[in-house]
């Protein structure tokens, strides 16, 4: 007999079927004996006669043969009557650490991510990780669908993307290397070799010594470039386009996880947009909060993200206009006002997911632009004799993939939506 999933019970009523999975809760109840079953598709409710059944504890890994009948009461409005029980792995453990059938694990996050893989159990905690999957999935589709090519970029670089001291230097062989804080240079160059449009699902890392609850050392990030841009303004249409299809999509394929989180989408629409300038004055008129030009810190993002969804009801807003001080130096100058970018970040629920804008594409002032940042031209030569040989108005954005899964289901810590998280002071498990 093969095996049955517990979504797929329901289609098989009155025939005898095979379910294995975990031990989700035990209830006694004289002579007869209730279990839950959980497996990856959900959980079921099996019914074993006489209340002896000592073998059977939490999270004892377990094969069920029964038969399949309808009950109204029980969660899916249908239960097993058992059979044969057989432990298929025994636990050995005095106590679980963490409640694993709770409906929120009320343990402290340290606890939590030192028990792991054993907290992953629990649905709700489960569930992070099945919304976090389509949210990847939709970023695929989308993007695929607009004629975008997948690309994966090295993890181990000669030079950083983003320069300045947030690297972690690898030694690698009789080389000092790093890994990468972003794949921007090559993201750039696969641009310029005549893909056009491409995005990468990959990993990336900061040596940031922040111990907060926004931070990572290592993250996914969702990246996109584009060529034959217009301006920074086609970037800004297409991530809008991007949320409303993700936010149309989540509803479709992950409708129960978001329920458990008490999550509701709707349609983001047009995402209002505020200069740096603008959002700085607003500040000062609104909360009495004054910035450093062209500085908005994490409390300014808060601010502008309360305002925001007051005045507007956006749970959304781009931030345009930043400072070239304050930007990479592939960041590509406005026109009329040199000492700005054609750059943007996007703040969801007062906290920055995304930073864009367009690059700068040609040679003669890249390479002025970093002899102005007091760069050696010399050291990214691999980079910028790409631009030697003719690359078109370009530009594109990264999405912080944890941020947005954890903005989106409201979790009080971006080291929630991290299966493994690594910062300042975590490496394992």
């Amino acid at each position: 007999m093969d095996r049955t999933l517990v979504k797929e019970a329901r289609q098989k009523m009155g025939s005898r079927i095979r379910l294995c999975g975990w031990v989700h809760r035990i209830r006694d109840l004289g002579n007869l004996t209730f279990l839950l079953l959980r497996d990856r598709s959900g959980l079921i409710q099996v019914v074993l006669e006489g209340k002896d059944h000592p073998e059977l504890r939490l999270e004892t890994v377990v094969k069920i043969e029964g038969k399949v009948v309808a009950n109204e009461k029980a969660p899916g409005k249908v239960e097993i009557q058992a059979a044969k029980v057989e432990v298929i792995s025994d636990v050995e453990y005095d106590h679980l650490p963490l409640a694993v059938n709770s409906g929120v694990i009320k343990e402290g996050l340290d606890t939590i991510l030192n028990h792991r893989v054993l907290s992953l159990r629990n649905l709700q905690v489960h569930g992070i990780f099945l919304v976090q999957q389509e949210i990847i999935r939709a970023f695929r589709d989308f993007f695929r669908d607009r004629g975008f090519t997948e690309i994966q970029t090295p993890k181990i670089v000669a030079e950083g993307a983003e320069g300045g001291a947030e690297l972690f230097p690898v030694k690698y062989f009789k080389k000092r290397v790093y890994l990468a804080q972003s794949p921007q240079f090559y993201k750039q160059m696969m641009v310029a070799a005549g893909y056009e449009r491409v995005f990468e699902v990959g990993h990336a890392y900061r040596a940031e010594l922040h111990n907060t609850t926004r931070h990572l050392n290592e993250y996914i990030s969702l990246d996109v470039e584009m060529g034959f841009i217009k301006d920074e303004n086609d970037l800004v249409a297409i991530e809008n386009e991007f949320l409303r299809y993700l936010f149309a999509s989540l509803p479709e394929t992950c409708g129960e996880e978001l329920s458990r989180f008490g999550v509701e989408l709707s349609d983001p629409g047009v995402i209002p947009k505020l200069s740096v300038g603008e959002a700085q004055a607003l500040l000062k008129a609104e909360y009495g909060k004054r910035l450093p030009a062209g500085n908005i810190d994490a409390e300014a993002e808060k601010l502008l993200g309360r305002y925001v969804k007051e005045k507007t009801g956006s749970d959304f807003l781009f931030l345009t206009g930043f400072p070239v001080s304050k930007r990479p130096v592939y960041a590509m100058p406005e026109e009329e006002a040199p000492d700005l970018t054609k750059s943007f970040d996007l703040l969801y629920k007062g906290l920055e997911i995304t930073t864009g804008g367009q690059r700068i594409h040609s040679y003669r002032m890249l390479y002025e632009k970093m002899q102005a940042f007091g760069l050696n031209p010399e050291d990214f030569g691999f980079y910028l004799d790409t631009f030697k040989y003719g690359v078109p108005p370009h530009g594109g954005f990264a999405i912080g993939c944890e941020r947005l899964t954890m903005q989106l289901l409201n979790l009080a810590n971006v080291r929630e939506a991290s299966l493994f998280p690594r910062d300042v002071d975590r490496v394992t498990p």
